[in-house]
């Protein structure tokens, strides 16, 4: 199962996210469209053949956003979105030793975690609020 995610560097929000069986051009568009235009941000991945589509990159350009990739085997700048699946897996399938499962029960993990990461769970990065709250302190 892969997870496709797209996290704001602003507060560490994960504002758009898709679960696939597959790893192709569809699956990370799904994501993509659950964003609004946003003209004048960047999207920032790492340069797998579903992120140099065609289609991925005239959504993302349709949108107003301008694209931003990592160099080739450079994992480290993708840092942030690294992070987050690193801590959503420590915190969710390695903890309560989910590692045979089913479909569903990822999928309901997941979705689950994420919203407690954005509502809930606080960072002290973000002066130990959560992301959610994070941004309601700035408007």
């Amino acid at each position: 199962m892969y997870l496709s995610s797209i996290l704001d560097l602003y507060n560490g929000e994960i504002v758009a996210s898709s679960l696939s069986d597959t790893q192709d051009t569809a699956f990370v568009l799904d994501t993509l469209n659950q964003l609004p235009a946003v003209p004048g941000a960047i999207l920032h991945s790492d340069q797998g053949s579903v992120y140099t589509s065609q289609g991925y990159q005239e959504v993302v350009k349709g949108k107003g956003i301008t694209m931003s990739m990592s160099r080739k085997g450079t994992p480290a700048d993708n840092a942030p979105i690294e992070s987050f699946h690193s801590t959503l897996k420590s915190e969710t399938f390695y903890l309560e030793g989910l590692t045979h499962t089913t479909t569903a029960i990822v999928e309901q993990t997941v979705r689950d975690y994420i919203t407690y990461y954005n509502a809930i769970r606080i960072q002290t990065k973000l002066k130990n609020q959560s992301p959610i709250d994070y941004r309601r302190l700035a408007v």
